[in-house]
């Protein structure tokens, strides 16, 4: 703990934020050595004020300070600062990286991160297809970054553990503040086969201005960042926005284009993101970014093949006439004119199959396999 509190003494100067503690970092290279430095010594660094220099001399270490760092040793939870190896070291890169991070679980960002973010109020087909993406891009080795919200989110998160790989939350709140609550089981699974983080003590809210201080750890801790499902005014936008001011790679999974919830990606497409519509999309871009996995002979070794039994006649109509996007029973009996009994026990076996998804409602879609 004694090696940490000069990290907790330093950010708690007042004045003294992510920039300016970046600039004393680099500039000294520990907080020990900023804080036995003299006021003529702390006025060379860059933007450096008299006031600010002032402040650090005079500063008090607050009693909430070790409070929290007893807190967080007794919770099982580890601090990492800038110059621990296991901090990320793309995050070092950008302008304010967070001095140091709170961990819950192992966190390794070796093998390259992808971030994948999107709406809260995901589709089925969003849902789908970011699990589906995820859990390829995690059996091929890739850490999956995302932000535990409900929605993209939480499916970047499932889809990464479905292909048995590791993947990195990052909160908008404290840990003990698990926002959205409901994802507190997926919190400790997360830590089980990754890691949760966070730059906020813990017990933090999850408002609303921490939400892009977040999404900036979340592009720059990875090679690059997919967008699913994001409206113009969405926030995983500035997620997007970030990374290309982080000189990463952007990406965005095309949708409908009679869905609002698609115009947003549609609009980053047209700027010059990379369309993905499989994992292999976003491998081929990073590969040169990447270290290859020893042994991998071709791109498609890690695909996962089923077989299915053939469909009957009824099953093949009624198949054809889905969509990703979901659509309700009536409008499919006066699509493709069937009786609502057949084609409710047709539904049920090409659900067996694997092959069609009911959401809420009696809207159906076709499974992305």
């Amino acid at each position: 703990m004694e090696k940490i509190l000069p990290w907790f003494f330093l950010k708690s100067v007042p004045g003294i934020g992510n920039h300016t503690f970046k600039r004393l970092f680099d500039h000294f290279s520990s907080p020990d050595l900023v804080l036995q430095s003299t006021y003529n010594e702390l006025l060379q660094v860059e933007g450096m004020t008299r006031r600010l220099a002032s402040a650090i001399k005079k500063h008090k270490l607050p009693d909430r300070v070790r409070r929290e760092l007893d807190n967080t040793i007794q919770r099982g939870y580890r601090i990492i600062t800038m110059s621990d190896s296991e901090y990320p070291p793309l995050l070092l890169h950008i302008p304010d990286p967070p001095p140091f991070l709170y961990v819950y679980g192992s966190l390794n960002t070796s093998a390259g991160c992808i971030a994948v973010v999107g709406s809260r109020n995901a589709t089925s087909y969003g849902v789908s297809t970011t699990i589906r993406l995820c859990s390829d891009l995690a059996s091929r080795k890739m850490t999956v970054v995302s932000g535990m919200a409900i929605g993209i989110d939480t499916a970047a998160h499932e889809g990464a553990l479905k292909g048995r790989g590791k993947t990195i939350a990052v909160l908008g709140s404290g840990f003990e503040r698990v926002y959205p609550a409901q994802n507190l089981k997926l919190f400790h699974k997360i830590a089980e086969n990754g890691a949760v983080i966070t730059e906020f003590p813990l017990n933090t809210e999850p408002e609303a201005h921490n939400f892009p201080l977040r999404n900036r750890v979340i592009s720059g801790i990875c090679l690059g960042t997919v967008i699913v499902e994001a409206t113009k005014k969405s926030g995983s936008l500035i997620t997007a926005r970030l990374a290309a001011e982080q000189n990463r790679e952007v990406f965005a999974v095309p949708g409908s284009i009679q869905s609002f919830k698609s115009t947003g990606t549609h609009t980053l497409i047209k700027q010059g993101a990379k369309l993905v519509e499989h994992a292999q999309d976003i491998i081929e871009e990073l590969s040169p970014l990447i270290v290859a996995n020893a042994g991998e002979d071709n791109a498609d070794k890690n695909k996962i093949t089923e077989t299915v039994d053939p469909l009957s006649p009824d099953e093949s109509i009624v198949f054809d006439a889905l969509g990703p996007y979901p659509l309700h029973i009536d409008d499919l009996v006066h699509k493709i004119s069937i009786e609502p009994g057949k084609l409710l026990s047709t539904l049920l076996m090409l659900e067996l199959k694997g092959l069609v998804l009911q959401s809420p409602g009696k809207y159906f879609t076709k499974s992305e396999k």
